[in-house]
């Protein structure tokens, strides 16, 4: 029987932990970090109740993936008298339940007293905590769980590898944060780790920035795709070789703890369990308790989509929920782990290959779809990403989406129950009937491209040009005062004043009636069969993915804005440009239907060639 420290007890000084501090502690009082004894103080009399994201421990999932067969909570507390009581939560709790005959009273002490408390555990519970209700105030420090654990704990050598192009101000601090609480800890990780930070853009200082486990290696512009491999096989070849590693997104803020927790859980899997991916959680960055996805899968739509719903973490009853959360057959047969924050073991990565030559969008998907590993999800595992809205790009969603999902379908088998052809099909038609005509063509570039074959994208720094194409032939966004100027030289756009504008008119629709409704499927807004000029303007939200059908009917013009970054763009209805993009769509689907039997043999085909060390060493420039 081994003991190990699994969690520390966590509380940070942060923007999300000033904003949301009920993921770390639910208090009647405040919390409060004093700075001149660089201590936690939990001020005057009340109930401080850890039972939260960050601090109430998974014991069911812990039971499930590991080793652990006993539970301790070690408090160290200093100040007025209070009293410790372990809580739980099973499958219908809404609030934290005190467990019976699990507490512990402490007197009023000037000096540091020490709480081991064992915590009981039972099989209808899924999460347990606990709450201090204090007298006055009480410090906390060097606080935890602590785990009885079958066996001896795995041997584990943790690479955390990130890739960046560009976004110094994330990364630096990213860095900062992993050398003085990672590698500056006395943990067990400090010795077991390597940080590996692939710079796409050349831009950061390698001297300044490297050392005693952490490097920064110039790279070219390959892609998250591109960089993400490289850090896989600079782990696979280090000494000593890595037995996992962690991808994390570059645009991200991190607790260090999450880290931590994710080494600990390593060393403790059963060995059944050794070989899943760990799947850390995309929480909002703008809206720090709400977490968007923690496992994705591919539906049978052919868009990206997470298993469980949008989830509020600073409810109790959400951190059940995102414990307890059972896939369906369908998603456990399509699941991935996105690259935000996926610990991948190694041995999976030589069983399986290496990711495809994709550059960015998808490449997460179907790699985790590839290697069919179990996943594992835990609450406090996670890091904090900007909204996918509020960065909406054409040249991914149109560009890079479609032919990224064709070609890791044909290649590699993902999501054969997917229907991307149908999904191409309704993005173009979505961009025709909001007149988004650079956008729609983006599409059957897409598509063009995926059609070329295996030959056309393996070829070493094709991914970056048409991913820099796309981003030139988009749909281009000017700033609000040259949208206005734009506009007030426009006599079909009178009376247009930016300043009027609020989101309720950008998002708002408006009721369509049933023969309109058909006009408009007919017609695809009045450029076909049944065709219009148009008159007046709407305004609509930029996201490709949304459909203001009553808004845009009838317009000749649209004013689309994306009001998160203050820019927008100007639409006008072009029956030609529409005809002449069905043309070459019709086109492009004659040549799909005679030959993609054997464009689908070829992509098989090159699948072992794609995903090897040798192809990917040159690719890279690695030999």
């Amino acid at each position: 029987m081994t003991s190990m420290k699994f969690a520390n007890i966590l509380l940070e000084t942060n923007p999300r932990s000033v904003a949301y501090p009920v993921l770390y502690c639910r208090s009647n009082q405040p919390v409060v970090f004093d700075k001149l004894i660089h201590e936690w103080k939990m001020y005057d009399a009340g109930t401080f109740d850890f039972s939260t994201y960050f601090n109430s421990l998974s014991v069911m999932k812990l039971k499930r993936y590991t080793r652990a067969t006993g539970f301790t909570l070690h408090l160290e507390l200093k100040g007025a008298a209070c009293e410790v009581l372990q809580t739980m939560g099973d499958a219908f709790a809404h609030d934290p339940i005190p467990v019976e005959g699990a507490s512990k009273k402490l007197e009023a002490s000037t000096n540091w007293q020490t709480v081991d408390l064992p915590l009981t555990v039972t099989d209808d519970m899924v999460i347990v905590g606990f709450i201090i209700k204090t007298e006055g105030t009480v410090s906390i420090r060097n606080s935890y769980y602590e785990l009885d654990v079958d066996g001896e704990l795995n041997d584990v050598e943790l690479v955390l590898s990130t890739t960046t192009f560009k976004k110094e101000a994330f990364i630096e601090r990213n860095i900062d944060l992993v050398k003085n609480q990672i590698i500056g800890s006395n943990d067990s990780i400090a010795d077991h780790f390597h940080m590996y930070v692939m710079d796409n853009g050349r831009t950061l200082d390698a001297e300044k920035l490297s050392g005693d486990r952490v490097q920064i290696i110039p790279n070219d512009n390959v892609g998250g795709a591109g960089g993400f491999t490289r850090g896989m096989i600079t782990a696979m070849e280090q000494n000593p070789k890595a037995t996992n590693i962690l991808l994390m997104d570059d645009d991200v803020a991190v607790s260090p703890e999450s880290i931590k927790r994710t080494y600990n859980l390593l060393r403790i899997l059963k060995p059944e369990h050794r070989e899943d991916m760990i799947s850390g959680a995309m929480l909002n960055y703008e809206i720090g308790e709400d977490q968007w996805e923690d496992i994705g899968n591919m539906p049978q739509q052919g868009t990206f989509a997470g298993c469980k719903p949008p989830l509020r973490l600073t409810l109790f009853e959400d951190l059940i929920y995102n414990e307890m959360y059972t896939p369906t057959k369908w998603q456990r047969n399509n699941m991935y782990a996105a690259w935000w924050y996926c610990c991948i073991p190694i041995s999976v990565i030589e069983k399986n290959g290496l990711p495809l030559p994709v550059f960015v969008r998808c490449d997460d998907a179907e790699y985790g779809i590839r290697c069919k590993t179990g996943f594992i999800t835990m609450n406090s595992l996670c890091v904090w990403h900007m909204s996918f809205f509020e960065r909406y790009n054409a040249a991914v969603e149109r560009y890079q989406t479609t032919r990224n999902t064709m070609i890791a379908q044909a290649t590699c088998g993902m999501a054969p129950g997917a229907d991307f052809m149908r999904e191409l099909h309704n993005n173009i038609r979505l961009e025709l009937k909001k007149f988004g005509y650079a956008n729609a063509e983006l599409c059957l570039d897409a598509f063009e491209d995926f059609l070329k074959g295996p030959s056309f994208i393996k070829k070493p720094g094709q991914a970056e040009q048409s991913f820099m194409a796309a981003n030139r032939n988009k749909e281009q966004l000017v700033d609000f005062a040259t949208l206005q100027a734009q506009a007030n030289q426009d006599p079909e756009l009178a009376g247009f004043d930016i300043k009027e504008i609020d989101r309720q008119l950008i998002e708002g629709d408006k009721p369509r009636s049933l023969p309109e409704r058909l006009e408009d499927l007919i017609t695809d807004n009045n450029q076909r069969y049944i065709k219009k000029d148009g008159t007046g303007y709407a305004v609509i939200p930029l996201q490709g993915w949304l459909y203001p059908a009553g808004a845009i009917r009838g317009k000749h013009k649209l004013v689309v804005l994306d009001w998160y970054n203050r820019k927008g763009t100007i639409r006008a209805k072009d029956v030609k440009r529409y005809q002449q993009i069905k043309k070459c769509y019709a086109r492009d689907l004659k040549y799909y239907k005679a030959n993609i039997e054997r464009i689908r043999k070829e992509y098989a085909e090159a699948r072992s060639e794609l995903t090897s060390l040798e192809y990917w060493k040159n690719y890279l420039k690695m030999e």
